[in-house]
This record gives C-alpha cells, structure tokens and sequence, in this order.
C-alpha cells in the first residue's frame, strides 16, 4: 500500500475506533499498562544516571513543580489532546507505517485503540511521574515495546517489527508542539503557560532518550 493510501486508510480506522477505548486515568485496568508491576525488568540504568540526565537537560524541581500544575489542566482534555496527536500520525506516512496490519496492509484499529488507552495515561503519568525505580522500569519497558522483538507482542499485533530509532525523539517536537495550547486554555497565566510547556519539553525529551536505550549497543548508552 503506498504511503498516501496508508495515510487515508489511518484516517478512516480512526473514525471507527470506539468510544470505549476512551479510558479516564480512574480506569480499573488499562490492558497492557504495567507500571509497578514486579514481571517488568529492572532498568539498566539508575536513579543516579537518571539524576545526571536531568542536570544535562536543566531539568529541575521548578520543571516538577510545573508538570503538576499542567495535570489539573490537561486531565479532562486528553482525549481532545490524542485526537490532535493521532491526526498528525494520520497524515504522515512515515509514521503511519507502524500501525499498519502485516496481512491487510492497512493500519489496525485495534492496535490503534490499545495503544491510546495507554498513550492516555501517559498524559498524566507525565504530569505527576516521581522517577523512582518503578517508573524507570516502565521507560525500559517502554523502549523494549518500540524494537524487536518487543514491538506488537502487547498487543498482540501483526505489524512491522520496530520503530525505527530516528523518529523518538524527533517526536518531542510535534507532541509539545501541539500540547501548548491545551495548557493555555484553561485561564493560566501566560508565564506559567510557558513554564507548563518548557517542563514538557524537558520531560517528553527525558523519556525518549530513556526510551532510546535498547537501540544502542552495551555499554555506549
């Protein structure tokens, strides 16, 4: 199928996925969400390298401080928020590819809903994250589900084996991008919009470098 082909038939899987995918970060269960759960492996690096991370890229408590603020303000818009978000997967080929079904050529909406019930909360799990070993462990996680043979295993999916390394952190860009707005339209100052934004930048750079680990050869992380 080619890249313009793939790219409507995303658009047209996304209008039917159901409502029910739609999953409020009160849910009892969200399938494949493993955060604190004792199956996932220990992350390879530590709360120390973690701390040295965060002094490269100037992230401090005032970042944390700001996370939280942007949790009471985005809580009740993240679907509007994925929306956006699945919008721009939608019309980028390039992305695209990575939902597509091996079989029909086409992108999964199964495989599409799985992953936003999870992409959901890790809306908030970005606001109001603590960085202790727990959530650590769920980054490596994380990274293990975007290469091989981690990637559709969750799931259950028959798609392309990896996401290819270039577009994690790439991503940063077009997430945050589009996330501003949202955390300007409940009345915040403009100043505190801005600070909103940078933490988000600095966080969602974080987790894709974290992410990133499973792709570099040992030892040169």
């Amino acid at each position: 199928m080619k890249p313009q082909a793939l790219a409507a038939a995303l658009i047209a899987a996304l209008a039917v996925i159901p409502a029910s995918h739609a999953i409020a970060q009160s849910a009892p269960a969200i399938p494949g969400y493993t955060m604190g759960q004792k199956s996932l492996a220990k992350a390879p690096y530590t709360p120390a390298d973690l701390e040295s991370l965060k002094k490269t890229l100037l992230f401090t408590d005032e970042d944390i401080r700001y996370l939280r603020m942007s949790k009471a303000i985005l809580a009740d818009q993240t679907e509007a928020i994925l929306d956006v978000w699945y919008g721009f997967v939608a019309s980028t080929p390039e992305l695209v590819v990575y939902f597509k079904n091996n079989r029909t050529g086409a992108p999964d909406g199964a495989y599409l809903g799985a992953v936003r019930k999870r992409f959901a909360r890790w809306i908030t799990d970005t606001a109001d994250a603590n960085y202790d070993q727990a959530w650590l462990d769920y980054q490596y996680e994380i990274g293990l589900r975007h290469t091989t043979p981690g990637k559709n295993k969750t799931d259950r999916a028959d798609s392309v084996p990896l996401v290819n390394f270039r577009y994690l952190s790439a991503l940063t860009i077009p997430v945050t991008t589009t996330l501003k707005p949202f955390l300007a339209k409940k009345g915040a100052a403009a100043a505190d919009v801005e600070k909103m934004h940078a933490a988000w930048v600095k966080s969602v750079l974080m987790q894709t470098i974290l992410w990133s680990h499973p792709y570099v050869r040992d030892g040169q992380f």
